[in-house]
């Protein structure tokens, strides 16, 4: 092995591989390699300049274990950023220090430079390299010791009912519902950040833990420690952006449904809403409002007068946004032109079709500048340029019709290298250029993300999810782990996606509760594909803004009387709220803080609130208990130490204790810090 120190920087050289470990940031080191000539200078999350830090480098000789009893030196070396140390052994072996204390190490069981004299025989390595047949890329394996008692968390949003993802094998790719955003926080007093775009996995293993990226040219991790996980977050945010202020006019109600078909639908529902004195911030023109996919435009024999409509709804006060999707029908006029210009992803085998929902598609390559600046033009002069207001980014992973990742080629390379960041390209189409039109405002919403895209205005929601109290759950598990990942601006379709009957009280008891939930987040939003589906086209065409089908309604009062109440109710409690919330979106942007935070967030020294998962704080200040189960009336809740106030009956409880709290259908367990 072959250190260099020059200018706070480790460089190390064995068998082919460059490692380099520098200062990125307080209390944190970037840590890559290769197998290449040169390391990319790609920053893929890390965008942000980094706070200066003087490193402390140096080499020095170690003891080491021949073998026959003997001992004999070999060197190693050192960098030291503030509380964090990383030492590199001969061998290229790394092993991680907090404040001296070790808390991370590289896995490996070999016979030179073995940590340990058990295993030498096993011949496994810490960085696994293996050469790509026929290409200049590797398959990447990153191994490190387990920790007992280690907890872990963040890493984005899973269909799963674990918070703590400890034992947990997690796939590194978007899928609709799924959110790989890799950013991990452990209760060890650390936050790793594995910044590599491409497709792999990570399992959390009681043995060992290992990511695996299945094809890339280096490996990319950043590393940071703290006190616990709001200065974690906080140092991660520094170097990966942080969200903008959210705009206060977007901080109630968002009204939206499958689907909204026709002007004069989005007018009549935007109306009534006024007539019954609720106000809505922003309404939902879902998708097949166009002509064919690709076309990105309205389809003037259901929207006549894009612009007129605009005009009414925000001489309302209500902001409008429009679905747009990434896919591109080989029917539609901007086909061709684009297939002709490289702008659409390319397949590896066969013909040329990526997805296959309503048409034979291909979708746009967001790696492409030109595509960036082909797709704004058309939006823009056919949403953006009648006063739409924001565009709901749908399909943003982007949903392949089949998730074969080896199948699909980007500008910039095989998806399965960097597949991962699309949706944060894809969301910067429209950032970026609504940006340079002078938005100061911008926020568009998404089906998906990657560590960084709290940056980019926006909101992401969980996507197609059930209408099962098992996936309300599991929600918010999703939730909580997306805010520790960096994604503060995080929502769900109230109810969940999709149910056959609007009318089964099952279904309306749960979307009660789960509207009850939407309340104390950080966007609430009505949203649903809501059945029976039998309301009949508007148009027998097998194209254009008629044919496809819609849901029943799926407005406040679209549920019965009693059900009407309660949400009213608490519609009036967003609102009452909105100076506490826009305190929440402030933190958001200037350190990073989710507004929905795990118990252990705002308690890390009691170690019950790192075990909780079924209760959370909405900021600082209120604990919230929703109820995750069919007619169930009262739940245990756990309260920190100090006092609590139950928001309804203003009772005040001591903490350290769990309390039994009633819970009828009308009223959500919320207790208030003071």
């Amino acid at each position: 092995m072959q250190f260099e120190t020059a200018n706070g920087v480790l460089i190390a050289r064995n068998g082919g591989e460059m490692l380099r470990i520098e200062p990125w940031g307080k209390n944190s080191l970037r840590i890559r390699a290769t197998m290449l000539p040169e390391l990319s200078n790609q920053a893929w999350a890390l965008t942000e300049t980094p706070e200066s830090s003087h490193a402390e480098v140096e080499c020095h000789e170690v003891d080491h274990w021949v073998g026959d009893g003997t001992i004999d030196k070999r060197e190693s070396a050192s960098i030291t950023n503030g509380r964090i140390c990383a030492v590199v052994n001969f061998a290229g072996v790394i092993t991680f220090y907090r404040d001296g204390r070790q808390f991370l190490r590289e896995y490996y069981r070999s016979y030179d430079g073995t940590l340990s004299r058990e295993s030498r025989c096993l011949k496994t390595v810490n960085r696994e390299w293996k050469g790509i047949i026929g290409g200049s890329e590797f398959s990447l394996n990153l191994k490190f010791d387990s920790n007992d008692g280690e907890k872990i968390f963040g890493m984005g949003q899973y269909q799963q009912p674990y918070m703590d993802l400890k034992g947990c094998t997690l796939e590194l790719a978007q899928r609709n519902s799924q959110i790989s955003v890799p950013f991990a926080v452990s209760n060890l007093g650390y936050g790793m950040l594995w910044n590599n775009p491409a497709v792999g996995q990570v399992t959390f293993g009681k043995n060992y833990t290992e990511w695996t990226a299945r094809s890339t040219k280096q490996m990319d991790y950043w590393l940071t420690v703290a006190d616990g996980p709001k200065q974690i977050l906080e140092n991660y945010t520094a170097v990966t952006g942080r969200a903008p202020m959210f705009p206060e006019d977007r901080m109630g109600l968002w009204q939206c449904k499958l689907r909204y078909r026709t002007q004069d639908e989005v007018l009549s529902v935007a109306r009534q809403y006024q007539k019954e004195g609720i106000h809505i911030d922003q309404i939902v023109i879902d998708f097949f409002h166009w002509t064919v996919q690709g076309d990105w435009k309205f389809d003037t024999t259901y929207w006549p007068d894009p612009k007129a409509m605009v005009d009414e709804l925000h001489s309302m006060g209500i902001k409008v946004i429009v679905s747009v999707w990434p896919s591109v029908d080989r029917k539609s006029e901007n086909f061709q032109p684009m297939m002709d210009r490289g702008l659409l992803i390319r397949t590896e085998r066969g013909a040329a079709q990526t997805y296959d929902y309503q048409g034979d598609c291909v979708e746009i390559d967001v790696f492409n500048p030109e595509t960036r600046k082909y797709v704004w033009e058309i939006c823009k002069k056919n949403y953006y340029d009648f006063g739409i207001d924001a565009f709901w980014l749908d399909n943003s992973e982007p949903d392949y019709g089949v998730y074969d990742f080896d199948h699909y080629r980007y500008i910039a390379g095989p998806a399965l290298s960097c597949s991962n960041i699309y949706p944060q390209l894809y969301s910067r189409v429209f950032y970026d250029n609504m940006k340079d039109l002078g938005d100061g405002t911008v926020v568009n919403l998404l089906r998906c993300a990657w560590a960084g895209s709290q940056k980019y205005g926006n909101v992401v929601w969980s996507g197609d999810v059930p209408s099962t109290f098992e996936a309300f759950y599991d929600q918010l598990q999703a939730g909580l782990n997306m805010g520790l990942a960096g994604i503060p601006w995080w929502t769900t379709d109230v109810g969940g996606f999709m149910t056959d009957d609007v009318n089964d009280p099952d279904f309306q008891q749960l979307l009660i509760r789960w509207y009850e939930f939407a309340v104390y987040s950080a966007v609430l939003r009505m949203h649903g594909d809501r059945g029976p589906y039998n309301i009949p086209p508007l148009d027998t065409r097998d194209w254009g803004g008629g044919y496809l089908h819609t849901g029943q309604p799926n407005e406040l009062w679209s549920y019965g009387e009693e059900n009407y109440r309660i949400m009213k109710k608490y519609y009036d409690i967003r609102i009452e709220m909105h100076d506490y919330i826009k305190q929440l979106y402030e933190e958001a942007s200037s350190n990073g803080s989710p507004l929905i935070r795990t118990m252990f967030y705002e308690f890390p020294e009691d170690s019950k609130c790192w075990e909780l998962q079924d209760q959370y704080m909405f900021g600082s200040d209120y604990l919230v208990a929703p109820i995750f189960h069919l007619n169930q009336f009262e739940r245990e809740v756990y309260l920190p130490a100090g006092k609590w106030e139950d928001t309804r009956d203003h009772k005040v409880y001591n903490g350290g204790q769990t309390i039994t709290a009633d819970a009828p259908l009308d009223s959500m367990p919320v207790f208030k810090r003071i």
